[in-house]
């Protein structure tokens, strides 16, 4: 399999494929989900729930995500890998480069980072350093509090508004990727058709560029209430592996996600 870039993920849009995202966060994980053809690993502050038992992602630090990067980079075969920045890594743009930087040399190949339009020049900064980065839109975790929960975003229309805007703002200032979680499927398929840059969905709807799961939703060890995105790809697989692929090959063909994980 040819080794997946930035310029990939651009194609798969022009030519309207769509292209798999997984969570990954370590090597033999990372090695799995790319050879079963997963396009992108993303190491999410999602470990903080999944691996280390937090109810959110706030307490995960910057040397958790350098640590795991580390980790994944070892094992991610052709797979462009993704790599979150943590919890207030946006309060200052010193941070932020700090941090962005970090993560690069651990092994990151894109960045992501919460915000809204706001978070513009600190996108511009990065990438006029060689930073790429994918801006999260919509349920933004690290905001849970703020939002007063996990709920679905951008219902009302003026929300929606604000969110395809941000999008556009944000993808001007230079983010190469942009990130929708938790959105109705209008108004992910809304921000898909206004940008030039790939759209990556999770609880967006079928019509994003791309979609992503957490591996462990994908394998059926979802803590607590499973979010009604998720779909258990190991009920039906003999192996990880074959859960990994069953998942590839149905956002390949867009079969996932289906109407029942919509909002």
């Amino acid at each position: 399999m040819k080794t997946v870039t930035l310029s990939t993920l651009q194609a798969y849009k022009r030519a309207g494929e769509t292209f798999s995202c997984l969570t990954a966060y370590d090597a033999s994980f990372a090695h799995a989900a790319s050879a079963a053809g997963i396009d992108v690993l993303l190491v999410g502050d999602s470990l903080g729930m999944v691996l280390q038992g937090h109810s959110s992602t706030l307490p995960v630090t910057i040397d958790d995500i350098c640590y795991h990067t580390r980790c994944a980079a070892r094992g991610k075969g052709h797979s462009l890998l993704m790599v979150d920045l943590p919890f207030m890594s946006n309060a200052t743009t010193e941070r932020l480069l700090e941090d962005g930087a970090a993560l690069m040399r651990a092994g990151a190949e894109l960045v992501k980072v919460e915000g809204e339009a706001w978070m513009a020049d600190g996108i511009r900064e990065l990438t006029r350093r060689g930073v790429p980065v994918c801006a999260h839109l919509g349920l933004t975790p690290q905001t849970v509090y703020q939002l007063g929960g996990y709920k679905v975003q951008g219902r009302e229309a003026e929300q929606a508004e604000k969110i395809i805007n941000d999008a556009k703002v944000l993808a001007e200032a230079g983010a190469s990727v942009i990130l929708l979680e938790c959105v109705p499927a209008s108004l992910g398929k809304a921000v898909t058709e206004a940008l030039d840059v790939p759209v990556i969905g999770i609880g967006a709807g079928p019509d994003t560029d791309g979609q992503i799961l957490v591996m462990h939703d994908v394998l059926g060890v979802t803590h607590g209430r499973t979010p009604r995105f998720v779909k258990n790809f190991m009920a039906d697989a003999h192996s990880i592996q074959g859960a990994f692929e069953q998942y590839h090959e149905a956002v390949k063909t867009r079969t996932f996600p289906a109407l029942e994980h919509c909002f």
